[in-house]
């Protein structure tokens, strides 16, 4: 397999903005033409200039931040954040005087926290601190692919659901946004995804992102005919087609995990 065939597939499913940028990662020989915006601004704070130089030149490269510091102080870091937010933070955590956990207890307001290093036993800790993702050192190329397109949903989510909100008549939920309110009906809707302290509210025709967590949403007697298969995904059980062993089939033939801890909750379906 050529690198080019290998690239393709790293970056299959990402945004075509996302994918001019990875490409830069691994295939410098590339001429990009495409002029890509830069809607999310990220800090780094490492103290290893190797790290530093390494993950600079990925952020760089993918072409969607704005990297707007780069420090290899904690210290440093944080005297900046107090007059100026940004949405992203890669921090590793292992740094003399004010450590990476430290910090990020003291600048909880930004969105997005990504987590660098070289022990993964600081991988449980850092979730602990509402950490969207954990990278663990050296970084390659395949894994901080990973890492942006995770990063590029939530802060997708993010950003549409601060212009939604929602509440129920009958068999309907009204979400209301700066441009009016849609009336949806229940039945219509395919799957609930989580994602964070947003849920996704997905139809046939679209998908609503809502502020408010998954777990309270199902709380609402309205969502009683949904059914949840996954620490993620709770699906219409109208809208079942088939149930396989680790996905559920949905009418419109859309796939939905099933987790293993959720499986009992199958038995409701199956009713």
């Amino acid at each position: 397999m050529s690198q080019n065939e290998q690239n393709t597939i790293i970056f299959e499913g990402v945004t075509p903005s996302l994918k001019v940028g990875l490409n830069r990662i691994t295939n410098e020989s590339n001429t990009v033409s495409e002029t890509i915006e830069k809607p999310w601004t990220c800090i780094l704070v490492d103290d290893d200039e190797i790290a530093r130089l390494g993950l600079t030149y990925y952020i760089n490269k993918v072409g969607v931040f704005d990297l707007v510091h780069v420090f290899s102080s904690a210290v440093d870091a944080l005297a900046f954040l107090e007059h100026q937010s940004v949405d992203v933070l890669f921090l590793d955590i292992d740094m003399p005087e004010l450590n990476g956990f430290d910090l990020r207890r003291q600048v909880m307001h930004i969105p997005v926290c990504v987590f660098v290093s070289a022990y993964p036993a600081y991988a449980l800790e850092s979730f602990d601190l509402d950490a969207l993702d954990f990278m663990q050192k050296p970084i390659k190329s395949d894994r901080f692919v990973q890492a942006v397109t995770k990063i590029e949903r939530y802060l997708d989510l993010h950003k549409k659901a601060e212009q939604f909100d929602l509440y129920f008549i009958g068999d309907h939920i009204v979400i209301k946004d700066k441009q009016g309110q849609i009336k949806v009906k229940l039945y219509d809707v395919l799957y609930l995804e989580a994602y964070k302290n947003y849920t996704q509210i997905v139809t046939q025709e679209r998908q609503y992102s809502v502020l408010g967590s998954f777990s309270s949403l199902l709380e609402n007697q309205q969502f009683s005919s949904f059914v949840r298969i996954h620490k993620s995904f709770a699906v219409n059980m109208y809208k079942v087609k088939k149930i396989a062993s680790q996905q559920i089939v949905l009418e419109n033939d859309q796939c939905v995990p099933i987790g293993r801890s959720y499986k009992d909750n199958l038995k409701t379906l199956l009713t």
